[in-house]
């Protein structure tokens, strides 16, 4: 989790391929994840303005939009599987981003 809030655009695509069933709802992982944001929101909502923080810092002209940076989809799977474990949406601190597109960045809808 604490990865998820580094700046190095590498290691965030290798986080979303190993969370891979991340974005099925039901998994072990999807709730192991769910829990400990669940457990520790001030940790996830730190990590969610990192994320934001170094998007805007070191990578908005590489990515000119939030939702096109690989954090974000990131940031989406953690925030639906604390979403089903509390059983309400989780607050979202990012600018707004949809569902991931093919290349598994978030894109707007």
């Amino acid at each position: 989790m604490q990865l998820a809030g580094e700046y190095v655009v590498e290691i965030l695509v290798v986080i979303r391929k190993a969370l891979g069933d991340l974005d099925t709802p039901g998994t072990a992982l999807r709730a192991a994840y769910g829990r400990f944001i669940v457990d520790d929101p001030s940790f996830f909502a730190r990590t969610q303005r990192r994320v934001v923080s170094y998007w805007s810092c070191y990578h908005r002209f590489d990515y000119t939009s939030f939702p096109d940076y690989p954090g974000c989809t990131v940031l989406e799977l953690l925030r639906a599987a604390a979403c089903d474990l509390a059983g309400h949406p989780w607050p979202r601190l990012t600018p707004p981003a949809g569902r991931a597109g093919p290349s598994g960045h978030c894109r707007t809808p």
